[in-house]
């Protein structure tokens, strides 16, 4: 077999709640401060949870009036944290073949919200004045093809639907498009533009959802003996992987290298994960086989977290398994009461967190964590994050239908 190529990090481009660009939540993240507030964007009054993390973004600050005409508030996201990606790793796409470059992403939802809000206008005002972009805008593929088109790239081009992993198993699928050499570049993430009524309701009714509307600040509470249910957000993150040497060639800067990705099936319950965590660890194990990563050189593991009863404690259990007595040396953290649970996009702003995490020798703490539930018994960083220098780190996403996926980046150098 031919020797496997190395893939890098060289670029971050995201639309997060704590911050746009990835400087920006880089700063929202050292705050320590929640995004997660009562929610503007519709009434949430028949509802029993009523919060969630909005961004406040203007798409024409980023994109040409045309392409904000043109792109519901799902594509404006990812075609928002593409081109600042892009952007950020210094690519000058004029000078490239634009067939080795391509773009893999993952969404839950897609443009549902925006089906949902045309349904509407369809219903009230007849078929004459829905907008002639609901077909192009709904389905989840627009993703990668609105980054494709826009960017000109003609490479590798598809977009999952793997619920709360497909940011993480897009970052994936394009690791191994680089690594076997079937392109050079890869603009890789997710997006999610969840927060319309009738889409945030969906998980309202089967009661998945924090209800601490009076403090939503302290709502998303992972790992937490008081927490009752994720907080929903929305967003997007795309970060730009590089074969190694092409981009140390071109003088790139490197934030990490990725190095290992696995992905499995629970087959258990399309809500709940599989109790005993033994999928999940499998998804683990799988990437530091593929990473040739000792579970004992692991320093960080960035935890799906999600704040919900069943998630945390059978992921705590995986990362018992995988690691075995080293689980009580490892660090964790769970960033979602930051930003809330932008599902689909969740795992790619995980993974953008990881890549600045080992570059810049500091891990994001998880937020409201008080009291620890029993068989949650890790060594989840504090508030105010931890000043620490790894080597390694894991960023896990599990998501409904029972899908587990798992990467291992590596500090560049």
């Amino acid at each position: 077999m031919a020797e496997r190529r190395r893939v890098v990090v060289t670029g971050i481009g995201v639309v997060t709640p704590i911050g746009i660009t990835g400087e920006a939540m880089w700063a929202g993240l050292q705050a320590g401060r929640s995004a997660v507030r009562g929610i503007t964007r519709f009434d949430p009054s028949i509802y029993r949870s009523q919060i969630a993390a909005e961004i406040d973004y203007d798409p024409s600050d980023f994109l040409e009036a045309k392409r904000v005409k043109r792109l519901d508030r799902f594509g404006q996201f990812v075609v928002t944290s593409a081109k600042l990606a892009v952007e950020d790793a210094g690519l000058n796409l004029e000078a490239e073949d634009r067939e080795r470059i391509g773009s893999t992403m993952g969404t839950a939802l897609g443009g549902v919200g925006f089906a949902e809000e045309q349904f509407l206008v369809f219903k009230n005002e007849g078929i004459k004045n829905v907008a002639v972009t609901l077909a192009t805008n709904v389905f989840g593929g627009a993703a990668s093809c609105n980054v494709a088109i826009e960017l000109g790239v003609q490479g590798p081009n598809s977009t999952n639907a793997m619920s709360c992993a497909s940011g993480t198993m897009a970052i994936g699928q394009g690791f191994r498009e680089v690594r076997d050499d079937y392109a050079d570049v890869m603009i890789c993430g997710g997006a999610e533009a969840p927060l319309s009524q009738l889409c945030f309701g969906a998980f309202a009714i089967i009661r998945a959802m924090s209800t601490r509307n009076d403090d939503p600040g302290a709502a998303s509470r992972p790992f937490d003996r008081t927490r009752d249910g994720f907080v929903m957000g929305e967003g997007s993150a795309v970060v730009v992987l590089e074969e190694y040497e092409r981009a140390k060639s071109r003088g790139a800067h490197i934030y990490a290298e990725i190095c290992g990705y696995a992905f499995c099936n629970d087959a258990h319950h399309m809500t709940a994960p599989r109790p005993d965590g033994s999928q999940a660890a499998r998804a683990i194990r799988g990437a530091l086989k593929d990473a040739h990563v000792a579970p004992h050189d692991v320093g960080y593991v960035n935890a799906h977290g999600s704040s919900t009863p069943l998630n945390d404690p059978t992921e705590t259990r995986a990362i018992h398994s995988v690691f075995g007595d080293h689980a009580s040396k490892l660090q964790v953290s769970s960033t979602k009461a930051y930003y809330g649970h932008a599902l689909g996009a969740s795992g790619a702003m995980e993974t953008a967190i990881c890549a600045l995490s080992l570059e810049r020798g500091w891990l994001p703490p998880t937020l409201n964590l008080s009291d620890p539930d029993d068989g949650c018994d890790l060594d989840y960083i504090p508030g105010t994050g931890r000043s620490s220098s790894v080597e390694y780190a894991v960023n896990n996403s599990f998501g409904f239908g029972g899908i587990n996926a798992a990467l291992v980046l590596k500090r560049a150098g």
